[in-house]
């Protein structure tokens, strides 16, 4: 249910909107930002879609302009518009660039100071003032995203190609047959069947554009970058482009499904050049070194129906190897260090995310944040040469701020130092102006993403400064009564300590009595940090009306790696009583909350967690909401994807008949046994298109539900997946998910009973 990502992508589990790693198509309507006039001061779905949303973005090589991408939504037209802007660095000279109709992204930056961004699925470049458009490559539309490299002589350019492997292609004479012949496991990800895979292709630029691309892995039927999440951050050009570092999971069918070891390849350009193409002896294999190469490692065979965690793979003598996630990997200033996100073992995917450098002079991989126990979310190094610098982001007790690791080339020793200290969440970051600044994004609760240049200050870092330079939803957010935001710590029945979140309605009156809803958070591993969702939105439900208490409870980064690996094995334990203890002490400690009209909701792991509590709340809660939550662990186990996952968090397959204690009482407590003891309303909902947990898991709820005589409502989506992304199936699911709580936390009659229509913008 949960990959390790950025914090962005984290965000986007809990409803954040679409992350775009393959190219947009044009777009026949031109919708940008819009002057609104809002009815009230309170946050509506109207409001909340309406908004822009911030995209990828770019420093220019001297560090005097920024380009970046706003995404805006039309609710009429059901459709989004990518635009791009350009301003200075400073945030003043804001200018449109984008002025028709297609779709502008992923912007980048030439050498030239020209902008080069893809459109039609193809990259174009521009002026800084988005004059002298031109096309560069002429591909027929299939560029999905691009890197050129630091001489500008060359460029990575990401395409899809067939891929039958696993689904067989139908014959020739049968072009009209729908039917699929699945021949292995990974047929399906995420929210597509698997007939394509994504390739990386080098192509030389000329003063014509970009000439013929070749491909990287010609021939070889592995992903890169990876699915479903993976984009151009996962290869990397060295500074003196003549290699490329990039991400790849060299297996398919079975032994992907089970298997999370992805590694850290160093492709030569040369013998690109030379003719030689998808070979991977041609790669060095940074993770294993070349004891891979030599055959003096071989990966041992495991039992793909049990857990990793006791199979030879996990073993000692094998960690060296890193045989779990490596990603992301990235090239130091001066090209003797490549450095990438890495998780130790193997099959589990929400280990701790760490550093990891290897010196490309000797071969040695040292890893830079064992002194910090959470994750890494995302880094970029300094290039200032008198420093050995890292810059990252983290979670730690529930806010997402940046921090500095000193590398010692002497000793190869760190030192990880802390430079903002924001309740908040920092997200992705990239140098600017020589690397005297960072360009981050920023976001909380009450705040969407903006963009801010940090100068930190590794020696004082209580004078980090940090400038917001786009206010891109200022003229919504100002006619908007924000909440309050509190947190509280609490002990939980373990004798630990459990920071929740209390997020209070505008306008608050501590003399009234709210409604309050448990949120329940997903993954079941990502953090109840400070994000900004656009369904899972704290400030529209308090906007509504209600207090929202937020656990953080175990099984959740950013309190230690002993806390968070709590929960594997364990889904119906400790993390359960967290979330009771988390509702109890609001109701007894906050004289605002009412005990008498508590809602629990909550997605994926958060919806298996209501489905959980259903059956065990001892009355406290007046109904549920669960949104693609597991609720049958049998048949999820053989339904979902990405077996690794399931074998980790349940130790075996259901069938095993020497099956662990935790696998024994992972499916004794799975949510289905418990229906007997359902007794208040539930409102599920699912995509259909959502092969990480698959619909037929919400419907069964459902059904179960009203045959056991509960009120019930199914709300269920044939074209979205894990998430809601179309403009109008968002609204549909926010309308639905406060007139469920509106009924039955305040009484209100449910609009098609009554011909009461939810408020809409005022335009």
């Amino acid at each position: 249910m949960r990959r390790i990502i950025t914090l962005v992508a984290a965000a986007l589990l809990l409803g954040a909107g679409s992350m775009q790693t393959k190219a947009q198509g044009e777009n026949d309507v031109n919708i940008g930002k819009q002057n609104i006039k809002l009815a009230s001061d309170l946050m509506t779905p109207e409001a909340l879609w309406v908004m822009g949303r911030i995209g990828s973005y770019a420093a220019s090589p001297d560090g005097s302009k920024i380009v970046y991408q706003v995404g805006y939504y039309s609710v009429k037209h059901n459709k989004s518009h990518h635009v791009l802007y350009v301003m200075n660095s400073d945030g003043s000279g804001q200018q449109k660039l984008t002025t028709g109709s297609k779709n502008e992204t992923d912007p980048q930056w030439l050498s030239d100071g020209r902008i080069a961004f893809i459109t039609g699925g193809e990259v174009w470049a521009m002026n800084a003032d988005g004059s002298g458009r031109k096309q560069l490559s002429k591909t027929g539309g299939e560029v999905e995203g691009f890197k050129f490299s630091p001489d500008g002589q060359k460029v990575i350019l990401l395409k899809s190609i067939p891929y039958n492997d696993i689904i067989q292609k139908n014959p020739d004479d049968l072009p009209k047959a729908t039917g699929r012949l699945v021949t292995d496991l990974m047929y399906r990800h995420w929210d597509h069947y698997v007939e394509s895979i994504q390739h990386p292709f080098v192509a030389r630029v000329t003063a014509d554009g970009i000439g013929e691309a070749k491909d990287m892995l010609r021939g070889l039927p592995f992903e890169c970058p990876m699915e479903p999440f993976g984009g151009m951050e996962q290869l990397d050009w060295s500074p003196d482009s003549k290699k490329i570092a990039y991400t790849c999971r060299m297996k398919t069918g079975l032994e992907y499904s089970v298997s999370t070891d992805s590694d850290i390849w160093l492709y030569d350009i040369a013998l690109l050049d030379d003719g030689v193409e998808g070979s991977v002896e041609m790669n060095m294999n940074l993770c294993k070194g070349m004891d891979y190469h030599t055959g003096a490692w071989k990966e041992p065979k495991s039992d793909p129906t049990k857990s990793m965690k006791n199979q030879p793979i996990n073993a000692k003598e094998n960690l060296k190897y890193n045989v779990g996630y490596d990603q992301n990997p990235k090239f130091s200033p001066d090209g003797r260090y490549v450095a990438w996100l890495s998780m130790e073992r193997c099959g589990y995917e929400a280990d701790r995310q760490r550093l990891c450098c290897y010196d490309l002079q000797t071969g040695e991989k040292t890893y830079l944040t064992e002194s910090f126990d959470s994750n890494v979310d995302d880094f970029c190094w300094s290039d200032n040469p008198k420093d050995a610098l890292i810059y990252y982001i983290g979670v730690w007790h529930a806010t997402e701020n940046l921090y500095a690791v000193t590398l010692d080339n002497k000793k190869l020793t760190t030192k990880v130092t802390q430079l903002t200290n924001d309740c908040a969440d920092w997200g992705s970051l990239q140098l600017l102006n020589n690397g005297r600044q960072l360009l981050m994004e920023r976001h909380s609760y009450t705040e969407p993403a903006d963009l801010y240049v940090v100068t930190p200050n590794t020696k004082k870092p209580e004078k980090t400064l940090c400038q917001q330079i786009t206010n891109e939803n200022k003229h919504i957010l100002d006619q908007l009564a924000k909440p309050t935001v509190d947190s509280r710590w609490v002990k939980t029945t373990d004798g630990g300590q459990m920071l929740y979140w209390i997020v209070q309605p505008p306008h608050f009156d501590p003399s009234k009595k709210y409604p309050t809803l448990l949120f329940c958070e997903g993954g079941p591993q990502s953090p109840v940090s400070q994000f900004w969702s656009y369904r899972w939105n704290f400030m529209i439900m308090a906007s509504q009306g209600y207090v929202v208490i937020a656990p953080n409870r175990h099984g959740l980064p950013g309190f230690g790696q002993e806390w968070l690996e709590e929960i594997s094995g364990d889904w119906t334990g400790q993390c359960m009583s967290d979330y009771k203890v988390a509702i109890d002490d609001a109701a007894e400690n906050l004289p605002y909350v009412d005990r008498d009209r508590l809602g629990c909701v909550g997605a994926s792991f958060g919806g298996f967690s209501v489905y959980y509590l259903a059956g065990h709340h001892d009355k406290r809660f007046k109904c549920f909401i669960a949104h693609d939550g597991a609720f049958n662990l049998e048949a999820m186990y053989t339904e979902t994807e990405e077996n690794w996952f399931s074998n980790w968090e349940y130790d075996d397959a259901y069938w095993n008949k020497d099956q662990t204690a935790n696998a024994r009482r992972t499916y004794e407590n799975s949510p289905h046994r418990f229906v007997d003891k359902w007794d208040t309303p539930i409102l599920c909902i699912h995509g259909e298109k959502d092969y990480r947990i698959n619909a037929t898991q919400g419907m069964s709820a459902f059904n179960a539900a009203r045959m056991r005589g509960i009120e019930a409502q199914l709300l269920i989506f044939p074209d979205e997946n894990h998430w809601v992304l179309k403009p109008q199936n968002g609204i549909l699911w926010q309308r639905t998910y406060f007139n469920w709580l509106d009924h039955w936390l305040k009484g209100k009659p449910f609009p098609h009973q009554s011909g009461v229509v939810a408020e809409q913008v005022k335009w």
